[in-house]
């Protein structure tokens, strides 16, 4: 009789806890836009009920729209079958699922970060609040710092910068935070030669705008905005695509790094953070877990660990012309890129377009990896694919 009552009892307590999830998250229709509140701030997910990353993602969903009234949030969270809500869908300009946006003052923001709790939750913070914050103490100022990867601040009167910063936060606030402060906010030893200025915060360190070399400030905070080493998705890395700049990737196991591994992250680190000045203003440093993403980009099966030097712009790709054993190397495979000694790989001409729509067609009706084998009568493919064939012996067990 006790175990029937506390079989009972779980079945009830789980109960609660889905429906009291789901009271935080409203189901909107087609009717959504004629009958929300004028003032009223929405984080909105669109779905689609077939779709697989969208039921991934309904459990997270649930515990942001209850993080979110918890913590005394003005911002609504609701979900829309874009399926059945077409209307509604086709005002938000929905074309994949799930599809995350915020509505704010009648305006759209599309978020492009990866689908996890922390990564919506801090998007959500960042659009609903002001386009630009201010930084009134210095103890602010350095609470921002710890907590936010990437600031932007803007340090002096108004002025037609300051307005110009205002016009880039109001595209690029889905990405990062605005600040502004007065000189007295920052620390001392940070030296201005003139005010009005932006700075940009990140790795430990600060860039100042300089309009005559940087050119337009917003390209300017689009090309700075990431962290020069980190870990990168697919989101992520096709957001660096906006910017012209090439990326250096590390591609390594999704766990338990080899030591093959760890050399190559501690390689890619030394060069990005020691040669700053040399390459900071024509790559991106990172790395990425497993290779599902280039193995699209490259049509076929990349090697883990390795180097890559990917061009988000024309889907195009370098491959180290021999073993990165030191980093010297691995300067002069970057130096090669840069002046051409290095040849390009992929693209997006027709060619290739026809290749890849082969491809992405092959891999759907097999579900599993093209070999080099596959593409040996494909002379612009055939020799980077079986120089990984030479690479993968070095794979790690």
């Amino acid at each position: 009789m006790s175990v029937q009552r506390n079989t009972v009892l779980l079945s009830v307590l789980l109960l609660v806890s889905i429906t009291s999830g789901s009271a935080f998250v409203e189901e909107l229709d087609d009717t959504f836009m004629e009958t929300k509140e004028p003032d009223e701030i929405w984080l909105i997910q669109f779905y689609a009920p077939w779709c697989s990353f969208c039921k991934q993602l309904d459990p997270v969903w649930h515990k942001i729209g209850s993080e979110l009234r918890s913590l005394g949030s003005p911002i609504r969270v609701g979900k829309s079958d874009a399926t059945a809500n077409t209307a509604l869908a086709k005002e938000f300009k929905v074309r994949n699922y799930p599809a995350i946006l915020m509505l704010k003052n009648n305006v759209k923001y599309n978020y492009p970060g990866s689908r996890t709790k922390d990564g919506i939750l801090d998007f959500a913070d960042r659009v609903s609040g002001p386009l630009v914050r201010s930084l009134s103490s210095t103890r602010l100022f350095q609470h921002a710092i710890n907590r936010h990867d990437v600031i932007v601040v803007y340090v002096g009167a108004t002025s037609e910068l300051k307005g110009n910063l205002t016009a880039a936060a109001e595209e690029l606030i889905v990405h990062t935070y605005f600040f502004s402060a007065s000189r007295e906010v920052l620390p001392k030893e940070l030296t201005l030669t003139s005010l009005p200025a932006v700075l940009l915060f990140k790795d430990g360190t600060h860039f100042i705008y300089d309009k005559e070399q940087d050119g337009e400030l917003k390209s300017w905070i689009k090309r700075e905005r990431f962290p020069n080493v980190f870990l990168i998705d697919s989101y992520t890395l096709y957001a660096m695509g906006e910017s012209g700049k090439l990326v250096l990737l590390a591609l390594l196991e999704e766990s338990h790094l080899c030591e093959e591994s760890l050399r190559y992250k501690h390689l890619l680190e030394k060069v990005a953070t020691e040669h700053k000045e040399t390459y900071n203003r024509k790559f991106y440093f990172g790395f990425m877990e497993g290779s599902g993403y280039i193995d699209g980009l490259i049509m076929g099966e990349a090697v883990v660990p390795s180097f890559i030097v990917v061009n988000l712009s024309n889907d195009g790709y370098f491959l180290p012309p021999g073993p990165i054993e030191t980093e010297r190397h691995l300067l002069h495979f970057l130096d090669g890129v840069l002046d051409g000694r290095v040849e390009g790989q992929g693209g997006n001409d027709f060619t290739q377009r026809v290749r890849r729509f082969v491809y992405e067609t092959r891999m759907t009706l097999t579900n599993r990896p093209t070999s080099a084998d596959d593409y040996e009568d494909a002379p612009l493919l055939a020799p980077s694919l079986q120089r990984k064939k030479k690479l993968a012996e070095k794979k790690c067990d």
